[in-house]
């Protein structure tokens, strides 16, 4: 494991702060200024379901340069604060980036029956595959933030050396879900957990969802997270019960067969994901990951002193830097 330098700004002292920028300020990045373009992946599976993307250009076309994919968290979509800072990151940098909505989020919830998962990596294969060359010609490198994060390590380790992708990186994820479940229960994460089960009702009820009246019905009553994944999330992805879910979709158990350079970023201080699962991987005994755990940071945070950036965006740019040198 390696312990990194990060240096909060202020006011966003403390892991909790950190973790409540992304919800607390309306401003978004603008993007208005880079080419926008609708990119839509039909899954092959038997629900009819597309996911919807948008594929971002920067002003020099970023010709010859890798398309970095982004992949967001729980309740999250294209247009989440942080998904729109990682993508004017890697425009600035003259990167094309694709900002993928999963099953039934955001942009892809009217075309889809169906809802993403933890652990829905066969959905992240499928948009690979219906990549062209015009999308990953120059090459892929995909960033997975939260949630998003785990089901791309799911997905590198099932690939092993036939991943397509230059590199990834997982930033605050999950990777031991029940450890995660139960922190996000906590008394002192009651705000977090209220704000989360309240998304994740709007996200699943919206017209599109294939939900019976009694799904719905439950769904509307349900009064935690953990309820939500046993009654909603376990039976439509075809798990046994919540446990099932939660103990097949964890990345931590795939980490040791991830094939393709991989930064993994973590903070300590992170309110919703327990350091514990972190610590307790052999790091070293795959060369393949590179890890950076810093004291702050919170969830998705890194907001730095002196950068107007976030510190993961930054570190992450570095490490793409380094491996297309």
């Amino acid at each position: 494991m390696t312990d990194a330098q990060f240096r909060p700004r202020a006011p966003w002292w403390g892991g909790d702060l950190q973790t409540a920028r992304n919800m607390l300020l309306g401003h978004r990045p603008d993007l208005s200024k880079f080419a926008a373009e609708r990119i839509l992946f039909p899954m092959p599976d038997a629900t009819g379901d597309t996911l919807v993307g948008t594929l971002n250009t920067p002003v020099d076309g970023g010709g010859g340069r890798p398309l970095v994919v982004v992949l967001h968290g729980m309740t999250g979509h294209e247009d989440s604060l942080y998904i729109r800072e990682c993508a004017r990151h890697f425009l600035d940098e003259g990167y094309r980036v694709l900002r993928l909505n999963l099953r039934g989020a955001g942009a892809s919830r009217p075309l889809c029956r169906q809802q993403y998962h933890a652990g829905r990596s066969e959905d992240f294969r499928a948009v690979l595959g219906g990549m062209d060359g015009r999308l990953a010609g120059a090459g892929i490198f995909v960033i997975g933030l939260s949630l998003g994060g785990n089901m791309l390590l799911k997905y590198l380790a099932e690939a092993g050396r036939m991943a397509p992708v230059l590199g990834a990186a997982a930033v605050s994820t999950p990777i031991d879900l029940k450890a995660t479940q139960m922190r996000m229960m906590a008394p002192r994460n009651r705000l977090y957990h209220r704000y989360m089960l309240g998304q994740m009702k709007n996200e699943i009820l919206a017209p599109a969802s294939a939900l019976s009246e009694e799904e719905c019905r439950q769904a509307a009553a349900l009064r935690t997270v953990l309820e939500f994944d046993e009654r909603l999330t376990a039976p439509r992805g075809r798990f046994a019960g919540v446990d099932e879910y939660y103990r097949l979709c964890s990345a931590e158990q795939y980490l040791m067969e991830v094939k393709a350079p991989t930064l993994v970023i973590h903070a300590r201080n992170d309110p919703w994901i327990p350091f514990d699962a972190y610590a307790r991987v052999r790091w070293r005994d795959n060369p393949k990951l590179l890890t950076l755990f810093p004291k702050g940071g919170g969830h998705v945070g890194f907001h730095e002193a002196g950068r107007r950036g976030t510190w993961h965006n930054a570190r992450v740019a570095a490490f793409l830097a380094r491996l297309r040198r």
